[in-house]
């Protein structure tokens, strides 16, 4: 046996160029392989055939698990072809007078016997490690979700060779009568389509998906839309890496409990084109962000641009109107109102705009307001 085991291991040195590569250690354990290999056939050739050992046993058994995350399937075979070559090249030393063809076919079996254990081995090996990604996944999207993102979890994304930037997180409903496990090979199958990496989880009847590496993250979202259920899928503002996501985690999940507001909504929808129905429904960024960033810009300009803006939204976007109640020329509203675009990225006349500036106007007022005596 260690004749056989000697001339395998140089055979393989000499045939394969990742084995010589690889650490001494490694290589010794990949000859303990060698030797359990050829044994076992041994004591297989031997045995009745209804009580030969199971081969993956006597033969994989020999190597520690480090050695399965070092050689991958593929050369598991090359060393297995290596190995029965170089018995079969002494096929008439070991069989005995008339036996050859016999031992021969004995070896075409046992080989067959090796490369279907040696896939249930790797099977289970992949097995065990789907299933734990699978809970850091969900541990990793929990994080976020709860704003628990510190380096513990950065870890765990890390484990899953997450590196993707930036980062945007993805709020819809589940498929109907759908496991959780399914909903998500789907969501991966539609991300690898899309060329992002993902990290989904499911949460009751929501499905959260952190897409990492997509430029346009709407674009990115269509793919995910279509694996999720009925109702709004809403899309958060991209961020620069998973430290920052529970920011977009909040926006996608308050607008989408918002998104009943805006039934004509599209799909997926961004979270920020929800920002009135969200700062009605109570989400303090949102009224926090139409104040900073739409009140307050034209409360600095002067009162007669929220004059304007005031008087043309409550005459159903009038410009005749407007101009009328203000005694001014329609040019200086149009100039206002253009004023009101710049400021705020918002267009009084267009509908859906219109309506935000109006939510963006009660908001600031509100905090104008007289203290009550």
């Amino acid at each position: 046996m260690g004749t056989f085991g000697t001339a395998a291991l140089a055979s393989m040195e000499k045939q394969l160029p990742w084995f010589r590569r690889m650490p001494a250690q490694q290589r010794s354990w990949i000859g303990l392989v060698a030797q359990a290999g050829i044994a076992a056939f041994v004591e297989w050739f031997k045995s009745a055939e209804e009580s030969r050992p199971a081969i993956a046993d006597e033969v994989f058994g020999t190597a520690p698990r480090e050695l399965m995350r070092s050689i991958k399937l593929k050369h598991t075979i090359d060393m297995v072809r290596v190995i029965i070559d170089v018995v079969e090249t002494r096929l008439d030393d070991l069989a005995a007078p008339g036996g050859e063809a016999q031992l021969r076919e004995a070896i075409l079996r046992y080989t067959r016997d090796v490369a279907f254990g040696a896939a249930q081995v790797y099977a289970q090996a992949a097995e065990t490690r789907a299933a734990w990604d699978a809970r850091l996944e969900a541990l990793v999207v929990n994080a976020v979700l709860r704003g628990e993102v510190d380096d513990g979890m950065h870890s765990w994304a890390a484990a899953l060779g997450w590196t993707s930037k930036p980062v945007t997180v993805i709020a819809g409903f589940t498929p109907e009568d759908e496991e959780p496990e399914v909903i998500i090979d789907q969501m991966q199958l539609a991300a690898r389509r899309a060329r992002v990496d993902v990290l989904a989880g499911v949460q009751g009847h929501r499905v959260i998906v952190i897409v990492g590496g997509a430029d346009d993250p709407l674009e990115a979202a269509r793919p995910v839309a279509a694996k999720c259920g009925p109702g709004p899928v809403v899309v958060g503002p991209p961020v620069d890496d998973l430290y920052d996501s529970t920011t977009s985690a909040r926006a996608a999940l308050a607008g989408l409990r918002a998104a009943a507001g805006w039934p004509d909504a599209p799909r997926p929808v961004m979270a920020d084109e929800l920002l009135p129905e969200r700062a009605l429904d109570g989400d303090d960024e949102a009224r926090r962000y139409l104040i900073d960033q739409v009140y307050d810009p034209m409360c600095a300009a002067g009162a007669p641009l929220l004059d304007t803006l005031t008087t043309y939204l409550e005459q159903g976007s009038s410009l005749e109107a407007t101009a009328r109640l203000l005694f001014v020329h329609p040019n200086t509203v149009r100039y206002r109102l253009r004023r009101v675009t710049e400021l705020t990225g918002l267009a009084p006349t267009d509908g859906r705009n219109a309506f935000t500036l109006r939510i963006a106007l009660v908001l600031g007022r509100f905090g104008t307001r007289p203290a009550r005596t």
